[in-house]
């Protein structure tokens, strides 16, 4: 008597647990092309299987950023401002490092802070002090303003305001610069000189501000 072969394709018939694992690793693997037909592989098994060898630590050092670093400029984008720039060379680095205007504004306050903390303490050095630390800090907190602007109208009137406490910043330190009898801050010329800088940028950013608003 012959034995009777189990069709698979009969809906009575029920393949083993090694019959199952054979028949799925046996299916051609089906791919789609882009014009909507279909394309039919066989499956790859041991040395023909294509792996990717590259380690984590090689994925790692492909990865570039892309963080562009433009020319001092600040550009409303609508509601997702966001600024970026290139430093120069400053007070006690040849080389120095990139940063965001955010980070140059910080820098620039704490620079401030040390400057006024160095002057004596007699009444005219208190009083330009206190003029010096509001007006050389305001322009850090005021940036944040900036980044939240509502409209276009708006983001102009707070880099103006960034723009006047800068100026106001410069002369006062422009005014420590000039007195004879007084030591100088170690700093001092870093924070006119970045005060000069940021100067330029607010001015720059202000007028490619009010030309898209034309």
């Amino acid at each position: 008597m012959k034995r009777k072969i189990p069709n698979p394709s009969s809906r009575s018939y029920s393949a083993s647990g090694t019959e199952r694992r054979r028949l799925n690793t046996e299916l051609p693997i089906t791919r789609w092309i882009g014009d909507g037909r279909e394309k039919e592989e066989a499956p790859e098994y041991g040395a023909a299987r294509k792996t990717d060898s590259t380690s984590n630590a090689q994925r790692r050092k492909k990865k570039t950023s892309n963080t562009e670093h433009r020319t001092p400029n600040i550009e409303w984008c609508g509601p997702a401002f966001r600024v970026s720039e290139e430093s120069q060379a400053g007070y006690g680095n040849k080389h120095r490092q990139k940063f965001d205007l955010e980070d140059r504004l910080l820098n620039f306050a704490v620079e401030i802070i040390e400057l006024t903390e160095a002057l004596p303490n007699t009444r005219a050095a208190n009083h330009v002090a206190g003029q010096l630390l509001r007006s050389g800090t305001s322009p850090y907190g005021n940036h944040g303003e900036v980044e939240a602007a509502e409209s276009l109208n708006d983001f102009i009137h707070k880099l103006k305001v960034c723009l006047k406490e800068l100026r106001e910043a410069r002369r006062w330190l422009r005014l420590v610069a000039r007195l004879k009898h007084q030591k100088r801050p170690p700093n001092l010329p870093w924070c006119l000189k970045e005060a000069d800088e940021l100067i330029r940028i607010f001015k720059a950013s202000i007028n490619t501000a009010q030309e898209k608003r034309a």
